[in-house]
């Protein structure tokens, strides 16, 4: 297989080949690859393109394209790379507060969006639209197991804390959803917030017997670390992306033992995940997180369509992404009506396994999972 990477005015152009009907089918991938976020979007590259390289393809091309965790600039390349490069599909986002800059405007100028990560609950209901498919979850998704599964564990007061952007208000709407108990204090963050001293103290006081926390990547490292370092004996629980693969490592023991809830993990026992994690490590050298696992599945399902019609056909094309006919490293995978995923969600555990920190399923939490905006879809 060729593969041929080229530098364009700071973004890496991709080029990489396999065998597929559409001829000369452009995706730009847009994600984080600088700042407090950039292990996420490295992850969502490397696991998108490992499954284009793994096609042994033709005439697909991927751009990628560096957003710097931020809005105006993910609008600017999104801009580029439709005007400029017109691409055929766009995907990569990983901050939900980028993707509702981008979407919109990406798929009323007729491109597809394939989300493999943010999915807020804008684009799930009323903002919906027959171009855009979400690959990930809806927002909530995580949350709501973790809300269900805190209720099974009989805690009866939970403090919950998340940024404040459109991710973190649907994640603690999420949670709040499926748990059946007290919310001590709800709390909301800066984006990109480093200090959690303030917070660890309002948690240390709040009464609570368990605290539900949402800070993905470098926010997380940072409050992890400093609520071990500061003793609290309130257990955490968190959705997956708290105790990613790309957070692990930089926390280690403080997050032991620690549950949480994803619809993925490594050792998640299917044909597909298998093969994916192994050549993950092979080609790698590290072990996939969920943001490497969604990217994977975002470029299966893509190419999955491709085998069946032309991207230039837009109507064949968008039906053959309805159908979903791929293998999914979540095993069971379908599109409800919104486009967005009917999954299962599991609750991990934080262990380590040959001296690698990292997850493992303890048992699910929801089954056929959907998101409650389809009901305002209209498509």
């Amino acid at each position: 297989m060729k593969l041929a990477r080229t530098l364009l005015a700071g973004a890496c152009a991709v080029a990489l080949a396999t065998s597929v009907q559409a001829a000369d089918v452009k995706i730009g991938l847009i994600t984080t690859l600088s700042g407090g976020g950039a292990g996420l979007g490295q992850d969502s590259r490397d696991g998108f393109l490992l499954a284009i390289e793994q096609a042994g393809a033709d005439d697909v091309e991927v751009v990628v394209e560096d957003d710097q965790q931020k809005p105006e600039i993910a609008v600017q390349v999104a801009d580029e790379l439709i005007q400029r490069e017109n691409v055929d599909i766009l995907t990569g986002i990983i901050f939900s507060n980028l993707a509702l800059a981008v979407v919109p405007s990406a798929v009323n100028q007729g491109k597809f969006y394939v989300s493999n990560n943010a999915g807020p609950s804008q684009l799930a209901g009323r903002g919906c639209h027959q171009n855009y498919f979400n690959v990930a979850w809806q927002n909530d998704a995580m949350h709501e197991a973790a809300g269900a599964f805190a209720t099974q564990e009989g805690y009866e007061s939970a403090f919950i804390m998340a940024p404040n952007y459109p991710a973190g208000q649907d994640g603690l709407t999420g949670f709040k959803r499926f748990y059946e108990g007290e919310i001590a204090d709800e709390v909301y963050t800066r984006f990109g917030q480093t200090d959690y001293a303030a917070e660890i103290a309002q948690i240390r006081a709040s009464g609570a017997d368990v605290a539900y926390f949402f800070l993905p990547g470098g926010m997380g490292i940072s409050f992890i670390k400093q609520y071990a370092d500061a003793g609290v004996d309130i257990p955490l629980i968190g959705p997956g992306f708290s105790f990613d693969q790309t957070i692990l490592p930089a926390v280690g023991d403080a997050a032991a033992g620690v549950r949480n809830t994803s619809q993925w993990a490594p050792d998640l026992d299917n044909a597909a995940n298998s093969a994916f994690v192994e050549s993950f490590e092979e080609a790698y050298g590290r072990t996939p997180s969920i943001y490497a696992s969604q990217a994977y599945d975002a470029a299966q399902l893509i190419l999955s369509a491709l085998e069946k019609a032309d991207v230039s056909d837009a109507d064949a094309f968008r039906a053959a992404l309805r159908e979903a006919d791929f293998e999914s490293v979540r095993g069971d995978f379908e599109f409800a009506a919104n486009q967005h995923p009917i999954q299962d969600i599991y609750v991990r555990e934080v262990t380590q396994v040959d001296g690698t920190w990292t997850n493992r399923v303890v048992g699910p939490s929801l089954q056929d999972h959907s998101d409650v905006y389809g009901d305002d879809c209209q498509m």
